[in-house]
């Protein structure tokens, strides 16, 4: 079945607390959106791949293409006012068949294993998503108070997030609301039920300084 990826990188980098945005810092020598590109490309070299940046991050990432000499194909669109809006503008580079999965452009080291299980469970589910337990002990705060709940009733949600194209498409056809959080709840909105598979720990999503570190680390594996 025809495979294709949107991967989405609108972040501003604020948390890390540098001018570059965070999807286009270096680990290992290379833009961490470069890693997570060749990631998808060495799973299916044939992938479609739609890459979704900001308007005003194009031309220094086509800066960066021509430095690092990176010559993986893709798509350009536009990034949006919200993540919904910025799938929704890749969706419309898609083709209408096959399965389509969306990724975060700063999760670089999600495993050939947990992709292929994505893509595999979505052609039979129409939706999946990669999960990983929750090993903290978690509390619910209520007002001023706070409860300790079964971390067991709970699961750390990661991407690639894949469905079937044609949902995907009619699901982003929703009227956008705040509750859409990831792409399985835009899905969930429209009463389809989401299948989880099993995610890889070392699948983070650099956000801050200390993510960095850890990131470098796990390049060097």
């Amino acid at each position: 079945m025809k495979k294709q990826l949107i991967i989405v990188a609108g972040g501003k980098g604020l948390r890390m607390g540098g001018e570059v945005p965070k999807q286009f810092l270096p680990v290992n020598g290379k833009p961490v959106l470069m890693l997570t590109i060749e990631t998808f490309h060495r799973f299916d070299p044939e992938m479609k791949i739609i890459l979704v940046l900001p308007k005003e991050q194009q031309a220094y990432w086509n800066d960066l293409c021509v430095k690092y000499q990176f010559r993986i194909l893709f798509l350009l669109a536009d990034g949006g006012e919200t993540r919904f809006h910025s799938v929704k503008n890749g969706l419309a580079l898609a083709d209408d068949d096959g399965l389509i999965g969306v990724h975060d452009g700063v999760r670089p080291f999600v495993s050939q294993e947990v992709i292929a299980r994505c893509f595999d469970a979505a052609s039979i589910n129409k939706a999946a998503i990669p999960v990983i337990d929750v090993v903290e002990t978690i509390r619910k705060i209520n007002d001023e108070q706070s409860e300790t709940v079964d971390r067991n009733n709970y699961k750390l949600v990661q991407t690639p997030q894949v469905f079937t194209t044609s949902l995907l498409k009619m699901a982003y056809g929703q009227e956008f609301t705040p509750l859409f959080t990831d792409d399985a709840s835009v899905v969930e909105a429209m009463g389809v039920k989401v299948a989880l598979v099993e995610g890889n720990r070392e699948n983070i999503k650099i956000t801050t300084p200390f993510d960095m570190i850890i990131a470098k680390a796990l390049a060097n594996v």
